[in-house]
């Protein structure tokens, strides 16, 4: 239809153009052409900005050739370019069919929405083809569907857009709103704002008009191989990087598991592990010897978890705390796991050390995780060894101002309890001085039970115990080890009997005899033997006389303790060493006991000094003096053993007077010097004898009692 009217031949050559283009531009146009030049000229410069604003291409009636067309020109255009209708047609249309030049439309939830008008579907284009996707690539892209990579609006602006191209980042069609942040260095691509196109670049070269095309292909070719090589190479860089964030991922991942990054989180989040409880069905008073005592007190605890509503129906409530004190080895925890397996309920163990450690709060976190268990299982024990490295005396400290978290929420714990609630707490100590008062009041540690070392019975019994584990001989005597043991203590009996198995072992024998059982308790008392020890012949004698020295002394002294052993064999750090035992256990010792020990001290030096002259004493008798020492100076100072200073009793000498010190030292060297002239006075006397006990310790290196006893009544000592 354009052909009609003359004036239509600027359209030629052909423009093909989008109906709504051609009419918006008509419009655009009829509105300026009344304008006056100036303002023509203005427009043009507003509208060379505006270009360079513009996100997208658009269609000006420069580009179709028809700014020279009249108003009246442009209107007759747009009436041919629209399609006729009548007026009542017109009418029918506005109110059945908006038409889209005519209708006003509200902004939508999103930018893309106004713009193309549809939904997108996600917020980021995937970067990876879907052909062939590794899983790396697929987790890749699975993060589109997180909420925080989908922007509800965005524009471009002329400063968004030149920082891109600084940058190197230009992909068409998307927005840069709908691209992650960490993504855009996977889709860089280096593009410089001053590309020169390829005919000027062959023009500049001076290439001649025939070679244009073998360039041009030339030039094509080593752009697509260049192109595919480097998009491998931007793919491997893609999952090298992938692969090298999954990796630091997992392991801060792995590190946040680690004990030392994580007990900080545990412990201030709740999450730290309790002590699981064990059943102790297996471990029963039975299983506990020597302590009889003990076991009657504990008996009482047993039967309330055992029957709580005959404690209850009296009004009565149990201890909630009981405290176990004694040596260490003395069988403190086997009486809780005894009481926890006959009364069968749950037993909870925990040792002191295990709660506190480098960070703030994690002992009273593990105190609170403890009681919380024990509460959910009551009834039940709660066993708390070496109570006093956890419930010690708190002290105020301003470098620790911390240290005391632990005990408080310890006694926070016990005052909790409900009478009668289930939950029996048993703590075990060797240090009880140590403990805080508030610890041991009544209401929380109320009760202390002692557990003493055994006395003969108890050894006894905890040999014939532990006896019937092993094979031993009928002719083993229980009685007997158990008197030449005294001081032993459970764990010590133990550990004979496991020696004596162990020595048997080794010789090939099937059972276990005295033998190895006299073995293992020298081995104990005295040291092992050191029998690769090279002593000359000189020392060996030294040896034998001093040794015999303190044996003739407490075998003719009234008071002194029955010898068990005598040797020279290097055993320990000794070159020769005595024993004796007591024939009973003492509970205390009278002064002429004391001194008696005192005078068998003093028989070695005394010994050497008689036989080898003053000038040839040696240093093998520090150690006996260092003990006639210690006894001279507790008779002084604590028994009231000194006639001088009376009953008096000093128990720190720094604190005492220079006068009061010095008196103390003269009285401690008078009993010392008495001590050393009665046994030389004896040695004298028992000369003869002391020689052929020498003689027979150079011969046989170790004797027995019943050996010694030949020997000093001038008898023949029969075959070993």
């Amino acid at each position: 239809p354009f052909s009609q009217k003359p004036w239509f031949g600027c359209l030629s050559p052909q423009v093909t153009v989008q109906l709504s283009h051609l009419i918006n531009a008509l419009h655009s146009l009829k509105g300026s052409v009344s304008s006056t030049t100036s303002v023509n000229l203005k427009h043009r410069e507003n509208a060379s900005e505006q270009d360079l604003n513009c996100t997208e291409p658009s269609l000006t009636l420069r580009d179709l050739g028809l700014t020279d067309l009249g108003v009246g020109q442009l209107d007759e255009l747009v009436q041919k370019l629209l399609p006729c209708v009548t007026q009542q047609e017109s009418l029918s249309q506005l109110r059945t069919v908006p038409n889209i030049w005519r209708t006003s439309h509200l902004s939508s939830d999103s930018f893309f929405y106004n713009k193309h008008g549809f939904s997108r579907m996600g917020g980021v284009t995937p970067v990876f083809s879907k052909q062939n996707k590794s899983p790396l690539q697929t987790l890749c892209t699975d993060l589109k569907y997180l909420p925080l990579m989908i922007p509800n609006r965005g524009f471009k602006t002329l400063k968004s857009r030149t920082r891109r191209l600084q940058g190197g980042f230009d992909s068409s069609g998307e927005p840069e709103g709908f691209t992650p942040s960490f993504m855009k260095g996977f889709l860089t691509r280096d593009k410089g704002p001053d590309v020169e196109t390829l005919d000027k670049l062959l023009k500049n070269k001076n290439i001649p008009d025939g070679q244009h095309e073998a360039f041009k292909t030339g030039f094509a070719e080593g752009f697509l191989k260049a192109q595919a090589l480097t998009q491998r190479t931007q793919e491997s860089l893609r999952r090298t990087r992938l692969i090298l964030l999954v990796l630091l991922l997992v392991g801060l991942y792995g590190l946040s598991k680690t004990p030392f990054l994580s007990v900080r989180f545990r412990a201030t989040s709740g999450l730290d592990s309790a002590v699981d409880p064990v059943q102790m069905k297996n471990v029963t008073f039975e299983h506990v010897k020597g302590v009889e005592e003990a076991k009657n007190e504990l008996q009482e605890v047993v039967e309330f978890l055992r029957n709580p509503q005959k404690f209850t129906a009296l009004g009565g409530k149990l201890p909630k705390g009981i405290l176990l004190v004694g040596p260490p080895g003395t069988g403190k925890t086997l009486l809780a796991r005894a009481v926890a397996g006959e009364a069968d309920v749950p037993f909870y163990y925990a040792s002191g050390s295990e709660f506190d450690e480098m960070f703030v709060g994690v002992g009273a976190s593990r105190i609170r995780n403890l009681f919380r268990e024990a509460k959910a299982n009551a009834p039940c024990v709660i066993f708390i060894d070496e109570l006093d490295s956890v419930g010690g005396k708190r002290i105020e400290s301003p470098m620790h101002p911390y240290s005391r978290q632990t005990i408080n929420q310890l006694l926070a714990e016990m005052d909790g309890f409900k009478p009668n609630e289930g939950v029996i707490i048993i703590g075990a100590t060797n240090f009880p001085e140590a403990l805080d008062n508030a610890l041991i009041r009544p209401g929380r540690f109320d009760m202390q039970v002692t557990v003493p070392m055994p006395d003969v019975k108890g050894r006894t019994e905890i040999l014939k115990w532990y006896l019937k584990k092993i094979k031993v001989d009928s002719a083993v005597e229980a009685e007997v080890i158990a008197r030449g043991t005294v001081g032993f203590s459970g764990a010590e009996l133990e550990n004979l009997v496991n020696q004596a198995a162990l020595k048997a072992a080794v010789d090939g024998k099937d059972m276990v005899t005295m033998k190895e059982l006299e073995f293992a308790k020298d081995k104990i008392l005295m040291g092992p033997e050191r029998r690769s020890a090279e002593i000359d012949k000189k020392n060996k004698e030294i040896t034998a006389y001093h040794e015999s020295g303190h044996a003739i002394i407490a075998y003719y002294t009234k008071d002194a303790m029955p010898i068990n052993k005598a040797t020279i064999m290097p055993r320990g750090p000794t070159l020769g060493h005595v024993s004796m035992l007591p024939e009973n256990d003492r509970w205390s010792e009278t002064r002429s006991q004391l001194l008696a020990q005192m005078d068998v001290s003093m028989g070695g030096r005394v010994a050497e000094e008689l036989i080898f002259g003053s000038e040839n004493i040696t240093t093998g008798a520090s150690s006996d003096f260092d003990s006639a020492t210690k006894i001279a100076r507790m008779m002084v100072t604590r028994f009231g053993m000194s006639e001088k200073l009376g009953v008096m009793t000093y128990a720190d000498l720094t604190k005492q007077s220079p006068e009061t010190q010095a008196a103390i030292e003269h009285e401690v060297r008078i009993l010392l010097r008495d001590s050393y002239e009665r046994a030389k006075a004896l040695l004298k006397s028992r000369s003869k004898e002391h020689k052929n006990l020498a003689e027979a310790l150079l011969r046989y290196e170790t004797l027995d009692a019943k050996e010694i006893q030949l020997v000093l009544e001038g008898k023949t000592i029969g075959s070993r």
